[in-house]
């Protein structure tokens, strides 16, 4: 079993940045799939951004040039850095791990979720 411990969401104005962060621990190597999900109000959970475990990275068209993913094997983490946030960014993000290729295809595990308000 893997648990996800998501850190890092608020409040911020639109334009801003905010960081998210993704702890793993648990039944954890190297070679899991990791991403970032968000569901805003009234919306259906849609991948933002996910890699692979080689660093391999994919990005949603809505975040391509805002958003970076990045993880840190050595410590089983996994961040999303959020710049230029817009008001339609306000969502709860999801961590997500997986043992597949990608987490945009199979997600196994995944966080509570880290609320992100984008203010305008």
């Amino acid at each position: 079993q893997v648990q996800l411990v998501e850190s890092g969401g608020g409040l911020v104005q639109a334009g801003g940045s905010l960081r998210v962060s993704c702890a793993a621990s648990g039944s954890i190597h190297s070679r899991i799939a990791m991403g970032w999900y968000r569901q805003a109000p009234g919306k259906q959970r849609e991948l933002v951004a996910d890699i692979t475990s080689d660093g391999s990275t994919n990005y949603a068209d809505s975040v391509k040039g805002r958003f970076t993913i990045s993880r840190d094997n050595a410590k089983n983490t996994v961040s999303l850095q959020m710049n230029s946030l817009k008001p339609e960014d306000t969502a709860v993000y999801y961590c997500a791990a997986g043992w597949g290729l990608r987490v945009g295809v199979r997600a196994n595990y995944w966080g509570q979720g880290t609320q992100v308000t984008v203010s305008s």
